[in-house]
């Protein structure tokens, strides 16, 4: 008999951990056991818990008068307000499919408050009847990302299957160096071997059909250690190219959207509501931005990039 008890007291804490409402009179019924077998295992769990704060922190049962049932309560768990607002950002980038996006919304469920529950459900049920995913080359972006993780982390060469922007498939051989995400992507920055070692190519990581790790191992100089903080900074649109500082002219009605976008962005001169504004970028994708944004923008250095954008822009028109 004491194994069944250990093996229910167990039992409804794990049942605790994973929300649920314990009820005395309804466990009692379910274990076929009396409402005070029950409320002394409730009262062990709560000893246990108390006396080993050092191990379970302000983990404790607490009794709810209102449904007459007790809840277990962690100090870190997730909010349902905490969980919204991650679901709403995960819902935003598309990055998943929509199966990859239901599992990690359950598994973070299983650490919210059970407080308002029934109504966060409600929230993320409305939020995904319209969840359009991104389509992915891959089958699953979480377990390539862990995959590239891995040998970014030991330093591994690897070799991909890769579908370029024009849907051709090439096999590349690289040096993995970083993982960024941007504009509803994940990117694999890696340097392909036998080309220039200094210049980053940019993969997306839905793109990779299959990785195969090398045992060749590369140098800390051949990985070219990144700054990813300054990268995300100077690399917004996930282009190649060399990197820069360019300046330029905006005369758009909000320069603050213009410095949210660029990081590095800074304004030189005022002159009424004109802004001169410089900024450090990486790769070509940053041509793209400023000539959307039409008139309101005049590049003025340096020289070459000048040029390079007077000659986008003829050719646009």
């Amino acid at each position: 008999m004491e194994n069944t008890k250990q093996e229910r007291i167990l039992e409804i804490f794990f049942r605790g951990l994973r929300g649920e409402a314990l009820s005395v009179q309804k466990l009692a019924e379910e274990y076929q056991v009396s409402t005070k077998s029950i409320g002394r295992d409730v009262n062990d769990l709560k000893m246990f818990l108390s006396n080993r704060r050092d191990l379970v922190g302000s983990t404790e049962l607490q009794y709810s008068s209102q449904e007459k049932c007790y809840r277990l309560c962690i100090d870190g768990f997730l909010t349902n307000q905490q969980l919204f607002s991650l679901v709403k950002v995960m819902i935003g980038v598309r990055a998943f499919s929509r199966e990859e996006l239901m599992s990690l919304i359950e598994s973070l469920k299983r650490f919210t408050t059970a407080t308002d529950r029934p109504k966060l459900n409600e929230l993320i049920r409305r939020e995904l009847y319209h969840y359009t995913e991104i389509k992915h080359d891959c089958e699953s972006v979480q377990e390539v990302l862990w995959k590239l993780a891995n040998s970014i982390t030991q330093r591994r060469e690897i070799s991909i299957e890769y579908y370029r922007m024009d849907r051709a498939w090439r096999n590349y051989r690289l040096r993995p160096a970083s993982l960024m995400f941007a504009d509803h992507y994940f990117y694999l920055i890696a340097y392909i071997i036998g080309r220039d070692p200094d210049k980053p190519i940019y993969f997306r990581v839905d793109r990779i059909k299959r990785i195969t790790e090398h045992r060749k191992l590369f140098t800390t100089d051949a990985a070219h250690e990144f700054d990813e903080g300054l990268l995300r900074k100077r690399s917004l649109f996930m282009w190649p190219g060399q990197l820069r500082t360019i300046r330029f002219e905006f005369t758009g009605p909000s320069v603050q959207a213009v410095l949210d976008k660029l990081p590095t962005a800074k304004v030189i001169e005022r002159e009424g509501n004109k802004y001169l504004l410089e900024s450090e970028v990486y790769g070509d994708g940053i041509k793209m931005w400023l000539l959307s944004q039409g008139k309101w923008v005049k590049v003025v250095s340096p020289e070459e990039f000048v040029e390079e954008m007077r000659k986008l822009y003829l050719d646009q028109n």
